[in-house]
Order: C-alpha cells, then sequence, then structure tokens
C-alpha cells in the first residue's frame, strides 16, 4: 500500500502541474474508500458538507471544495457514491472533477415561481448578436456545470450526470430557458483550453448535454449520452477530439460542430476527429443507458434525429475535419452545412455504417440564410471526401443531396466504395418534379420537397467524382439514380444502378464535361455538354 501511496501521489503532482489528467481510473477499491482528505490534492466532497442523499442542494459544498482545489494550486473534487443534488457547479482551472462507480450530479429543480434564492446561476445579460444562434448558444452561466476562460481542466469517472431539472430550451415549455433561476446546458464551456471529458455518463442534458464555445484542446472520450435535445456541440473550437462515445438524442443532434456567431465574431471550427462513434435517435432516452432499448414513437412530420451534422450555426465554417469509424442506427444521415458565410474545407468521412436512416445518408448543402452581421456573402463547400460507407434501408424520400447555388457551386468532391441501399418505390409523377432553388430555407433535406432521384441529387457542382458506388432499391423506382443539374465535371466510374437497369439511371441537366466509365450494361460516354439528356 505505500508502494501505490508513493505513486499516486506522484500522479497528483503531475495533476497540479500539467492538470486535466484522469486521475485514479484503476486505483484499488480499498484505496478509494481511504480518508481522501488527507491525500494531498484530493477533496472529498463530503468533507465540505456535502450529503450527497438526492435532496440536500449540495451546491455550495461542491463549490466549496472545487475553490479549495483551486486555492492549492490543483487537484481532485471527488465525488464518492451518493446522489448531489446541485444547481449550478462553478468549475476552475486546474481542477479535475472525479465521480466515482455510484455517483450522480444531479439537476435540482427550478424553484417555485416567486421563490428569491436558489436556482442556476442567471444567462447573464442580452448580447448584440443575440439574433445570430439560439437562446442557448448566448448564455453559458445558467448551466449545471460550466466554466469560463478556464485552463486544465477536467470531468471524469464511472459516474452519471443526470440532467432532470434542466429546461430543454423549447419555446413552449413552462418556465422558460430564460426564467430566472432556469438551467437549459448540463455542462458548458467556453474559451477554455486544455479539457478532458472522459468515461462518466449523462441522462437528460438539457438543450445541450455538453457545449463547448471557443474552447481549444479538448479530448471527449468513452462518454455515453442518453439525452433529449443535442448530445456533443463544438462551437468555434479548435483541436477537439471526440472518440467511443455512443449518443442516443431522439428529439436533436447526436454530435454536432458548429461555428456560431456566439463569440461576438466568426471563427471557424477546425481540427477536429470523431471517430469510434455510435449515434442514435432510435430510442427513448434513457432506454440506451438502462439498456432496454425501448423504441420511440415517431411519425411523417417528426422523424428521429440523432446524427452527425457540422452546421447549422456556420458563421465561421469548418476546416480539417475528419469523421471515421462511426454507425448510424435509425436516425437522420450526416450533414454537412453551411448556410451563413462560413468555409466548409477539407472534410474525410470513412469506414461509416448507417442503418434505417430516415433522411438523406448525406446531405451537404451550401445555403444562403446569412443569419449573421450585414454584409457577409455566400460561404464555399471545397474538397470533401467520403469513402467505405454502407447505408442499408434509407429512407424513399430522401436521396443523398449535394446541393449548390446558382453562381456559388461545391466543389471538389470525391465519393468512392460506397452502397446505398434505399427503399424505392416511388412512380414516374417524382421523376419529373424540378425542385426549388429555396436558398434562403432552413438546411435540412426535406427542405426542397419530393426530389427526383432515388440515389444522389446533386445540383450547382463543380468537379464531382464518383467510383465504385452501387444504388439500391428495395422496390422498384422509376426515379433515375442520379440526378445532375447544373454541374461543371463529371467523373463517374464503375457504378451500379437498382434492379441492374439498362437505361434511365442518369438524368443531366446543363451538365458539362463529363464521363461515364466502367459501368456494367452501359456503354462508356462522354460530352463537353448535356442540356437534358438521360442516359
Amino acid at each position: 500500500m505505500q508502494e501505490f501511496r508513493r505513486e499516486f501521489l506522484r500522479m497528483a503532482g503531475l495533476s497540479v502541474a500539467g492538470g486535466a489528467a484522469a486521475l485514479l481510473p484503476n486505483m484499488p477499491a480499498q484505496a478509494q474508500h481511504e480518508k481522501h482528505e488527507n491525500w494531498p490534492g484530493f477533496h472529498d466532497v463530503r468533507a465540505y458538507g456535502a450529503v450527497g442523499d438526492g435532496s440536500t442542494i449540495d451546491t455550495p459544498a461542491v463549490n466549496r471544495a472545487i475553490q479549495a482545489a483551486y486555492d492549492a494550486g490543483g487537484g481532485t473534487v471527488f465525488f464518492p457514491a451518493g446522489t448531489y443534488a446541485c444547481y449550478t457547479i462553478r468549475l476552475k482551472s486546474h481542477v479535475t472533477l472525479r465521480l466515482d462507480a455510484g455517483a450522480t450530479i444531479l439537476a435540482a429543480s427550478v424553484p417555485s415561481e416567486g421563490t428569491t434564492t436558489g436556482g442556476y446561476d442567471p444567462a447573464g445579460p442580452p448580447q448584440p448578436w443575440e439574433a445570430y444562434q439560439d437562446y442557448g448558444h448566448n448564455h453559458w452561466p445558467n448551466s449545471l456545470i460550466w466554466g469560463d476562460g478556464l485552463e486544465n481542466i477536467a470531468i471524469v469517472g464511472e459516474g452519471l450526470i443526470y440532467g432532470k431539472g434542466l429546461s430543454r430550451g423549447e419555446g413552449n415549455e413552462q418556465p422558460r430557458a430564460e426564467s430566472p433561476g432556469v438551467g437549459n446546458k448540463a455542462i458548458a464551456l467556453k474559451n477554455c483550453r486544455n479539457v478532458t471529458l472522459s468515461g462518466f455518463r449523462i441522462l437528460m442534458g438539457g438543450h445541450f448535454a455538453i457545449l463547448l464555445t471557443g474552447t481549444d484542446n479538448a479530448v471527449i472520450d468513452g462518454l455515453t449520452i442518453d439525452t433529449n435535445r443535442d448530445g456533443i456541440d463544438i462551437d468555434c473550437c479548435r483541436n477537439v477530439r471526440v472518440a467511443n462515445c455512443a449518443v442516443n438524442s431522439p428529439w436533436d443532434d447526436g454530435i454536432c460542430p458548429k461555428s456560431s456567431f456566439a463569440l461576438g465574431y466568426a471563427r471557424p471550427t477546425e481540427n477536429v476527429t470523431i471517430t469510434n462513434c455510435y449515434v442514435t435517435g432510435a430510442y427513448e432516452y434513457g432506454s440506451l443507458l438502462e439498456g432496454k432499448w425501448k423504441l420511440g414513437t415517431y411519425s411523417e412530420t417528426r422523424k428521429a434525429v440523432g446524427r452527425i451534422k457540422c452546421g447549422t450555426e456556420s458563421n465561421g465554417g469548418f476546416i480539417n475535419i475528419t469523421i471515421s469509424n462511426c454507425v448510424f442506427d435509425r436516425c437522420r444521415g450526416f450533414a454537412l452545412e453551411t448556410v451563413d458565410g462560413g468555409h466548409i474545407e477539407d472534410i474525410a468521412i470513412t469506414n461509416v455504417a448507417m442503418r434505417g436512416v430516415v433522411h438523406s445518408p448525406f446531405f451537404l448543402r451550401l445555403g444562403e440564410r446569412l443569419r449573421g452581421p450585414a454584409g457577409i456573402e455566400p460561404g464555399v463547400i471545397r474538397r470533401v471526401l467520403i469513402s467505405n460507407v454502407t447505408s442499408y434501408n434509407a429512407v424513399a424520400e430522401y436521396p443523398s443531396i449535394i446541393a449548390g447555388l446558382p453562381g456559388h457551386p461545391i466543389e471538389d468532391i470525391k465519393i468512392s466504395d460506397v452502397f446505398l441501399h434505399q427503399l424505392g418505390g416511388k412512380d414516374a409523377a417524382l421523376a419529373a418534379i424540378i425542385p426549388p432553388e429555396n436558398e434562403k430555407a432552413y438546411p435540412e433535406a426535406s427542405m426542397f420537397g419530393p426530389l427526383p432521384a432515388n440515389g444522389f441529387f446533386v445540383r450547382h457542382v463543380r468537379n464531382i467524382e464518383l467510383s465504385n458506388v452501387e444504388i439500391a432499391t428495395e422496390t422498384a423506382d422509376a426515379r433515375a439514380a442520379l440526378y445532375l443539374d447544373d454541374v461543371d465535371g463529371a467523373d463517374l466510374f464503375r457504378l451500379r444502378f437498382p434492379q441492374r437497369k439498362d437505361s434511365g439511371q442518369l438524368r443531366l441537366r446543363s451538365v458539362s464535361d463529363f464521363r461515364l466509365f466502367g459501368c456494367q450494361h452501359y456503354a462508356d460516354t462522354a460530352g463537353s455538354r448535356f442540356e437534358d439528356k438521360v442516359i
């Protein structure tokens, strides 16, 4: 035991110096339950007055422990098994929160109307740029756990963060998210650096289970999130790693890089990797954590969400993003959107498996909502690679969509080694539709209405290459597999089409520099210009 204690003290010293280390991940059970308060740099919340009975408000004790750790130059604030009902927990630099197995931080209920004490920290005054993003993106203190301008911080362990008392940020909620004392985020970090979130679970995280804004050098690893709106939002951040996470978010997005104007200026989200993650919108929240996998109830107007999406907030854009080895289960497909002037450049998506996608498997949209300061112009999407993807049983109405604007094409798209299986079954009436542009509409796969393709709808694009792509339909479909409109430079190699049809699978409208080659049942075809041609 003495050898173990010496090793622990060495680790604790490194933590204070380097911060944000995930302390004690493999500490023997006997040592974990010794007198932690006597260990340098280690602060058990019960030693500061926390009760952990699920009803006593433990916020003052928790914040005292955090302050003591900070005053000592850094350390670990430890939550042993118990349920700690809290309002706003205020993080400090060089402090790690460690949730032991059996420990729950419970978001306490909002005090009754008219109560003058208690509740979550005030959201803060309105910002001049408030109208450019949702209310929840403009404010951080009104959260269960939050910090601003911090460094070397971590939340780790096997415990649970239960946002029972948090608002979902919906306008019809009572009390509303804007009301005094209401909190609407489980974890909110602004302008922080060197952040680790590892191992714990979140149930019902409010509007955002995790919201990082302007936060750099962050690692999010091994979380299980079962929530009633957004899972992980990464807004205006640099150098973020999301790995080994499972997110069930039936009512909103699962993992969502954004680039809003919430900081008062446009800042890109860049150098982000998302890998080895599972996202779904299929299950009632709580069902994933319980292991019951109870399917939710949806309708044509309220489909599951739960996906990975870059957007919609897109003032700063997205640069250098990779998404790999991820599973989409009965949710919307991957979305890449810039509608507020930001640039999207150098995106790689590979090794993705999807089942039961309820919207487009892939949705790439360059639009001009332009929600931001006056004078901004439409952005760009360019250099996007998609490879090694399988999608099974996707909804019939929405093929994969790659849609720019007239005069602002999406550029340099390469899609390879992809199998897209759609339900199909649509008739010839849809094949004749010319969808509206809807330049300023909210970006979503349903924004154009029914589409005249069952595989890909591609409009206002320059330089697109598809190779080793198969499109299949469960039921015969009268629409073209590929619909290309206003496309300059299309190179199609080794494509396979539904039911092995040998005609009518490509519709070309205003297509220049076109080549089709190496496709079974089809003669190689090339041309400098096709105004309206069916192949």
